[in-house]
């Protein structure tokens, strides 16, 4: 919920830095920031090491610029130096990605020669782990540059693996950070969709981990929307896997059905923070669905295509073949932005350090020095969390399941160590689900000596 700002005063300029311009978001970020806040004018800071692509984003970010605010004041710039970018910036919006093209045939094929199925890869599971070595060093020297050049922006991280992200800022860096992710929104209107009510009267409750947060409370006027829903689920688990390409999402609907309530995430990824799902072939064949919704290797195969479609459609828009972009989508950041800047205010759920002002848990029954998602408010004070209280037992016991990993994968991270990541490995839902403890060390190791070139400390 957004309330009506404060632009009785001269609207302040905005000084927002994107690093890692050349991601797909870039374009949709800045849209959505010009719809909400283009009076305010300001500097677009945009910065990537790859030259080229950052030369064609910045032409698209100017002619998107011209589009939707005409002669509004915002200065455009193009930086290979992030330090020479972030001077000043109020706002960081963090949109990399570390040797991901090279690595993730390694990220996934390794774990698979010893039966660990992946369909995404890239948040937990050895795909996500070993994206975490390489992408949480490079995201710590930018909050260190961040310390240097801009030490009270807020920083907005897009990047996966977003709650091993997180965690690592929450041990080692001052800076103001907090995860944006779009499972929450993504799935609170499609729940409404499914329960045919209104999304706008629909009241609900979320809290949990990134991508394993659940919907703890779903009602409109009133009514409890779960049973319907129940009812629903049950129908479509009740004749699969026959109908499993025409109902689909059946991982997410088995877990409402038999823990409580809706999860965050889609089915696919879902299926790779438990270990029920992917652990052999009838699992497979009666729950995962083609695409996102849990085919093997999903990312692997369609990823780096995926790239060279977004490239594509950049080249489009700036050749006048397509419209620039100008639809204000889902996306948390320039809300944020926006109320902070505008005196607004902005409710939305982040992830944040399990702790508030005082202390205290914000969700009681999830490890406190963790990363959770739950609802915030975004104001001119900067990111309130919101406290939540307990999640029912059941619930809380997953989410702790995948905290556990994501602690060791930030410890191997942040010291080098190869023994912390091979226990997250053991302790990962997926890899214990279908190995012993010697083949997942064995596993690990064979990754470490795969990705030699691109973990620099590890020996």
């Amino acid at each position: 919920m957004r309330s009506d700002p404060d632009m009785s005063a001269d609207a302040r300029p905005i000084n927002a830095t994107i690093v890692g311009a050349g991601s797909m978001f870039t374009q949709v970020l800045v849209a959505d920031l010009l719809n909400l806040a283009g009076g305010n004018g300001g500097r677009l800071n945009l910065v990537d090491i790859d030259a080229a692509r950052l030369q064609t984003m910045g032409e698209l970010v100017q002619r998107t610029v011209d589009t939707i605010c005409g002669d509004a004041d915002w200065e455009v710039c193009r930086y290979t130096d992030r330090r020479e970018a972030l001077s000043g910036s109020d706002f960081i919006i963090v949109t990399i990605e570390v040797n991901g093209l090279d690595c993730v045939g390694f990220d996934n094929d390794i774990p698979a020669s010893y039966g660990v199925d992946q369909c995404i890869g890239d948040t937990i599971g050895p795909g996500g782990v070993f994206k975490g070595l390489r992408t949480i060093p490079v995201f710590l020297d930018i909050l260190k540059d961040a310390e240097a050049m801009c030490p009270n922006a807020l920083v907005l991280n897009y990047t996966n693996p977003m709650s091993m992200l997180c965690l690592a800022a929450s041990q080692v860096s001052p800076m103001s950070v907090v995860g944006l992710c779009h499972s929450v929104q993504a799935t609170s209107k499609l729940l409404a969709k499914r329960a045919q009510v209104p999304y706008d009267e629909m009241h609900w409750e979320c809290a949990g981990i990134n991508h394993l947060a659940w919907f703890t409370r779903l009602r409109h006027n009133g009514q409890d929307l779960y049973p319907d829903l129940m009812q629903m689920a049950k129908n479509d688990l009740n004749d699969c896997p026959a109908n499993i390409d025409d109902a689909g999402d059946l991982v997410r609907k088995d877990m409402m059905v038999n823990f409580g309530a809706f999860i965050t995430e889609s089915s696919g990824h879902l299926s790779e923070y438990l270990p029920y799902y992917r652990s052999d072939d009838t699992a497979l064949r009666t729950y995962c669905g083609p695409a996102h919704d849990g085919e093997s290797r999903f990312y692997a195969n369609h990823w780096p295509g995926r790239r060279k479609e977004h490239d594509a459609r950049r080249q489009k828009m700036l050749s006048g073949d397509e419209p620039i972009n100008q639809e204000m989508s889902h996306e948390y950041a320039s809300h944020i932005i926006d109320a902070v800047t505008n005196r607004g205010e902005f409710s939305f759920h982040g992830n944040v350090a399990n702790r508030d002002g005082s202390g205290s848990a914000l969700i009681g029954n999830l490890q406190k020095e963790g990363i959770v998602e739950v609802e915030c408010i975004a104001s001119h004070l900067g990111i309130q969390p919101t406290k939540f209280g307990d999640l029912p037992a059941q619930m809380a016991a997953i989410c702790r399941s995948n905290m556990s990993v994501y602690e060791l994968a930030v410890e191997a991270a942040i010291n080098s160590n190869k023994e912390a990541a091979i226990h997250a490995l053991m302790l990962d839902p997926l890899c214990a689900a279908t190995c012993t403890p010697s083949q997942i060390r064995e596993m690990t190791l064979d990754l470490f000596e795969a990705e030699a070139n691109f973990l620099p400390g590890f020996d």
